[in-house]
């Protein structure tokens, strides 16, 4: 496998695939900005003038867009490249979407003469840019079989979660657990910074405690603890609370229909929603929901 096509040069996006451009494929590329094509150009990749032109000729497409509906009217639509595409190329959507719109766009692919793997990610733009974030894998092990070098290209862990879809469900369970994970570690900053602690002094404890979480060491939400982190930047993203918010949506949709009970994600999801009311912070990075506890201090 030489020759891949990306498509979606977002937060996200753009450092993946100049990751595969280092790594030596042949990469063409698409996105709405014609800024991110042009840089990614700069740095060795195939220019496309539209998704079909960037995937003229790959042995694989990659996905990474905003979601389902745009999921869906990129493969399935009209002109959707499972409808135009004359090679049948392995096709890897690494987008965050619901699990059934996943089956869905899957299943159609496999009626065409494709294979399909659904493989969002976590990790955030710092692993995108260092090419150690981990993927969700959903989709048959043969398909997983050939993607798994590109993969690695782009990421430290490949997980095959099980069949089409399994990669999302497994990527929505994730990313309920890092916004819950979030608020609680922005809640307890802030009771610590009340009662005069250092907010540095009081990460360092708690990485070294029980209360150690992901987003504490890697996205910690008081500015200045980590000087990388979009907090310490004014909170720009970073991943964007708008973003955290439809995917809360999709995990809160997929536990209704599954009859799943999930009141912490539920309470996440009105706190960001609050949070996502005031000054434009839909934009800004999930961690700015640490200001929404400083009301009234």
């Amino acid at each position: 496998m030489k020759k891949i096509a990306f498509i979606g040069l977002g937060n996200m996006g753009f450092p993946m695939a100049a990751n595969l451009v280092r790594a030596g494929y042949e990469v063409g590329v698409y996105d709405l900005s014609a800024d991110a094509v042009s840089r990614l150009a700069s740095e060795g990749a195939r220019a496309g003038r539209s998704p079909l032109d960037a995937a003229d000729g790959a042995d694989a497409v990659i996905t990474m867009l905003p979601n389902g509906k745009i999921v869906c009217d990129l493969y399935l639509g009209p002109e959707g490249l499972i409808h135009a595409l004359q090679d049948r190329p392995l096709l890897i959507d690494c987008s965050t979407i619901a699990p059934e719109t996943a089956r869905t766009v899957a299943a159609e692919a496999a009626a065409a003469g494709f294979s399909m793997l659904d493989a969002p990610v976590s990790g955030g733009p710092p692993r995108a840019a260092e090419g150690t974030l981990s993927f969700m894998v959903g989709g048959s092990g043969e398909a997983l079989d050939a993607a798994r070098p590109v993969l690695e290209k782009m990421g430290r862990f490949v997980f095959h979660a099980g069949g089409n879809g399994a990669g999302q469900a497994a990527k929505i369970c994730n990313n309920m657990l890092a916004a819950v994970a979030m608020a609680g570690t922005a809640e307890v900053m802030e009771l610590g910074v009340r009662n005069g602690l250092d907010p540095a002094v009081l990460s360092a404890i708690i990485q070294k405690s029980s209360g150690n979480n992901f987003v504490l060491e890697r996205w910690n939400p008081w500015p200045g603890v980590l000087p990388e982190a979009p907090a310490s930047k004014g909170y720009a993203p970073g991943f964007q609370l708008a973003l955290m918010l439809k995917d809360l949506g999709l995990a809160l949709d997929n536990a209704r229909a599954n009859g799943a009970s999930v009141p912490m994600g539920a309470l996440a999801q009105s706190l960001y929603a609050l949070r996502s009311k005031e000054d434009g912070a839909g934009a800004s990075d999930f961690s700015c929901i640490q200001t929404l506890y400083s009301r009234g201090a």
